[in-house]
């Protein structure tokens, strides 16, 4: 095999996240991984303070280096290097709901999206924040997904879900079921084909075969069921995939889809509503899901759970989720230069 030129490897930002839940622990522990550094360059957006406290808290020994760059950051085991944004003070609480780290947390993604559309980086990863904090901080997004869209200036954007086994792409995500059903049409369903497949074809797959999900039980059956959304909604948009070369198959059955691609028939589900693609993935464990927002400039992956205050500064949080993400914004991220 030949080996990997570290001047090649993606520059990621890495967001702490909300800093009162498990973020500092999981960055920490993510960015020790003998992977992650194998695969990528991975500069933190965060506070250096609270990054030291979570490297005691999980009782690892890491060398934590505030930098005023991602062109100043050095790389060497052990070491983390974080661009120091200083928002959160030394006695700040765990697990506690906090405007303060709401605050923070929007400020780290905001660097980011900087960072990103400039070139400096070539990914982003972020770990969880919370959409209450966020909001009382006055911040009214729904979540990093449109957080993200609004500060890259990306006007429609789409959420991924990825496990070792399914990856699913969402049509609509954080609105009402009804909504979702009213906002669901062909371009949007088009669109939606589209950057799933760009976002495989990325990632290494050529030819990724596509399942788009109905909205209805049985896909209408036949207008059983329904008032023929799948005919008006889905159909062409399917189509028009498929006549522009992609190989996407639909509207069929959600619960036969899922089946389907659970044993490895279909590479990507398109799913129609939030719950439809959430509760396949999550039945399957979410310490290993990954979520992926396709669409911006960049590519951006999350852990696929929440700040957990519960377990928050116990040490005890599971890195997995985080250190998956971070693979896959190595593996999706374009190459320093690239164009």
């Amino acid at each position: 095999m030949k080996p990997i030129d570290p001047h090649n490897l993606p520059f990621i930002a890495v967001t702490m996240g909300d800093g009162a839940g498990v973020g500092p622990e999981i960055v920490v522990a993510a960015l020790l991984d003998p992977m992650s550094n194998a695969e990528c360059r991975p500069v933190v957006i965060g506070d250096a303070i609270r990054l030291r406290q979570a490297a005691a808290l999980i009782g690892v020994q890491a060398t934590v280096v505030p930098v005023d760059s991602v062109g100043d950051a050095v790389f060497e085991p052990g070491r983390i290097n974080v661009i120091d944004l200083a928002m959160l003070p030394e006695d700040f609480p765990w697990g506690q709901l906090s405007a303060v780290a709401g605050n923070a947390a929007y400020e780290y993604i905001k660097v980011a999206a900087e960072l990103a559309m400039s070139g400096a980086v070539q990914a982003i990863c972020t770990a969880p924040l919370n959409k209450e904090a966020l909001h009382a901080a006055g911040h009214l997004y729904p979540g990093h997904t449109e957080l993200l869209a609004r500060l890259t200036e990306t006007p429609e954007v789409s959420m991924m879900l990825s496990t070792s086994r399914i990856k699913v792409i969402h049509v609509t995500t954080h609105v009402g079921l009804m909504d979702a059903v009213r906002m669901i049409n062909p371009g949007l369903v088009e669109r939606t084909i589209r950057r799933g497949h760009e976002a495989l074809v990325r990632a290494g797959n050529p030819n990724p075969k596509i399942g788009v999900c109905a909205i209805n039980p049985h896909a209408g059956e036949g207008g059983l069921f329904g008032q023929g959304e799948e005919a008006e909604k889905i159909e062409p948009g399917v189509r028009a995939a498929r006549e522009s070369g992609i190989d996407a198959y639909g509207p069929l059955p959600a619960d036969t889809l899922f089946f389907l691609a659970g044993r490895g028939d279909y590479d990507l589900v398109v799913a129609m509503y939030h719950d439809q693609g959430h509760g396949p993935v999550k039945v399957l464990g979410i310490e290993a899901g990954v979520n992926i927002t396709v669409g911006t400039p960049v590519i951006r992956t999350s852990v696929d759970h929440g700040t957990a205050f519960d377990i928050a500064g116990k040490g005890i949080a599971d890195p997995r989720s985080m250190v998956e993400a971070l693979h896959q914004a190595a593996e999706m991220a374009t190459r320093p230069g690239a164009r």
